[in-house]
């Protein structure tokens, strides 16, 4: 039963002529002054979706964009500050890229951040997509399987440091803590200082390409996950193969449940001026995703996500997206519609993420979350 609503902004800064005939994603570069505004907005979108309601403003890491994509380079340390900004919504991190970190700073930002917030900071891992960032920070991307295979075991470092009061933890890439002498006795576990106060830590993870080895790890582990701005044939694939995957490790859960589904939206009185305000940065959007393998709007972007493979920005439209339920561009009565109807077919489903696109002005974002807090959130208050 859908109860929880949140939003998503990747931290895009405002970019002038968005769209598939517009400036090349490699020809934006912005200075430093332009590049910090991405703070001014979130600030406003927390505000702004604290009072109408939402449970989550989530908000994604990424390294080294001077093209203005995606600028929010840590967000434990952002969520402090929009905490103290604002009285209720948490901060969701979608997502810590892992790689990037080593494990045990990364868990001692979070336990940090979640004492200092008072617990409205919501932990969440990803491998990564840019080879700039992860392999900038001297790890892999382009060698997927060792990418994955170093991710799984950063975070099961991290899930040991925050559930045991002290751990050790010896593995390929990470031994700890290392046999040193200290302070007159040999070093063989470690404490993590501080650890998370409000435990167990919900931990989340996107849902990407659904493949049975990262679902079968989210299972193992407890991980939830996110399923956002997909083809709905695969949510529907996903949704059941993340519960046999439960159903694996001892967990028995209704269809839904431990998910989050997002749609990327927009809304307005018919479905073709709600796409025609949508398309510039849907197609800005595509330009910059497509290269890097990231659209999931039909079979093609899928095989494409699965074998890490870039894909063409012109082969993907608004039109797919929105038939293949990946958007919801129209009215907000559609929208619920639409949503009553997702519920029926996942009874375990509690959470809603709605989102925007990269380029997607912040007014119109702001337009759209009061909109959508009005005019959709309220049929499915209980």
């Amino acid at each position: 039963m859908i109860t929880r609503f949140s939003t998503l902004y990747v931290g895009h800064i405002e970019l002038e002529n968005c769209g598939l005939s517009g400036t090349p994603a490699d020809d934006r570069r912005y200075p430093n002054e332009r590049l910090v505004e991405v703070f001014d907005t979130t600030i406003t979108l927390a505000r702004v979706a604290d009072e109408l309601g939402y449970e989550t403003l989530w908000l994604a890491e990424h390294h080294f964009q001077h093209e203005g994509y995606e600028v929010i380079p840590n967000i434990p340390m952002l969520a402090v500050d929009l905490a103290h900004r604002t009285k209720r919504i948490k901060i969701g991190c979608a997502f810590n890229v892992v790689p990037t970190w080593h494990p045990l700073r990364l868990a001692e930002d979070y336990a940090t951040a979640d004492i200092l917030t008072k617990g409205r900071l919501v932990f969440g891992v990803g491998r990564g997509y840019h080879t700039r960032e992860v392999e900038t920070f001297g790890n892999p991307m382009l060698d997927a399987e060792a990418n994955r295979e170093l991710f799984e075991e950063q975070v099961e470092i991290i899930l040991k440091s925050f559930r045991q009061e002290s751990f050790s933890h010896q593995g390929k890439h990470y031994t700890i803590p290392p046999e040193v002498p200290y302070r007159g006795y040999q070093l063989k576990e470690i404490t993590l200082v501080p650890r998370p106060v409000h435990q167990p830590v919900e931990v989340w993870q996107p849902i990407v390409s659904g493949s049975a080895r990262g679902l079968d790890f989210m299972a193992r582990h407890g991980i939830k996950g996110v399923i956002s701005s997909t083809a709905e044939q695969f949510v529907e694939q996903w949704f059941r193969d993340y519960q046999a995957a439960a159903r694996r490790h001892g967990r028995t859960l209704e269809l839904g449940e431990d998910l989050i589904l997002g749609f990327r939206m927009c809304i307005d009185e018919t479905q073709e001026r709600a796409m025609q305000r949508a398309r510039p940065s849907f197609e800005e959007h595509a330009k910059v995703m497509a290269p890097l393998g990231m659209l999931r709007y039909g079979e093609e972007h899928a095989k494409a996500v699965a074998a890490r493979q870039a894909q063409s920005a012109t082969a993907a439209s608004l039109e797919n997206g929105v038939r293949n339920r990946a958007w919801l561009c129209g009215p907000s009565g559609d929208i619920v519609a639409y949503l009553k109807e997702v519920e029926r077919r996942y009874p375990g489903l509690e959470h809603i993420m709605v989102a925007w696109a990269i380029g997607t002005p912040r007014d119109h974002m702001i337009e759209q979350l009061t909109r959508f807090a009005r005019e959709v959130m309220p049929a499915f208050r209980r």
